[in-house]
């Protein structure tokens, strides 16, 4: 079974792409859901959160405290590290995992971060991105998230250029002005083009 790890920066569109496979029958690994789940209560990071970053940036619920680990790991590259140094690994093994367990024709591994990771390439057959222009990513997550344009800039800045992922990149979707149509089509041919390759 192939692997194609699904990519983009973020307001591209990458969770409608994956829905859209997932629609298919494709089974999904998604890096973000196996971030918060690690992350929830009693999730198995939680022990080592609490013991590098004290008690205060865990919730009442026993799950991370988002907002205020967001705002020390924007601010702070060696705490973003820390932070990184407990949960990389365990994202790392559980998508593994779920991968490993995955049935289908083929499995979609949802990576944002798949191009800055370096070591994710290796770990897939091809690469999916998602591509749509700066000016999209901001309207989007501006609308969808309530974040100011510096906030949505200062999270670009942060993340792979999008010449860096279209290098990187097996196929490409182009999601700037796509309807759900023509989105939809796009996800189907790529479909029926990876059915061929697990098959082959």
């Amino acid at each position: 079974m192939i692997a194609v790890g699904l990519t983009g920066g973020i307001g591209s569109g990458k969770s409608t792409v994956a829905d859209l496979f997932a629609a298919r029958g494709v089974p999904l690994v998604d890096t973000d859901v196996i971030a918060h789940r690690i992350t929830a209560p009693h999730g198995i990071a939680m022990a080592e959160i609490a013991a590098q970053f004290g008690p205060e940036f865990v919730a009442a619920d026993g799950s991370m405290d988002r907002a205020r680990m967001r705002t020390l790991v924007f601010g702070d590259e060696s705490a973003r590290k820390r932070l990184e140094a407990i949960t990389h690994p365990l994202i790392r093994a559980e998508t593994e995992r779920e991968t490993r367990e995955a049935n289908g024709p083929y499995v979609i591994v949802v990576v944002p971060l798949l191009v800055e990771s370096g070591s994710w390439k290796m770990r897939v057959d091809r690469v999916l991105a998602v591509d749509c222009s700066v000016e999209t990513q901001i309207a989007r997550v501006m609308r969808r998230n309530g974040f100011t344009r510096e906030q949505v800039l200062s999270i670009i800045a942060r993340q792979a250029t999008r010449e860096a992922r279209l290098a990187a990149a097996d196929d490409v979707i182009v999601n700037d002005g796509a309807t759900p149509e023509s989105l939809a089509q796009d996800v189907q041919t790529l479909h029926e083009r990876y059915l061929v390759l697990s098959r082959a």
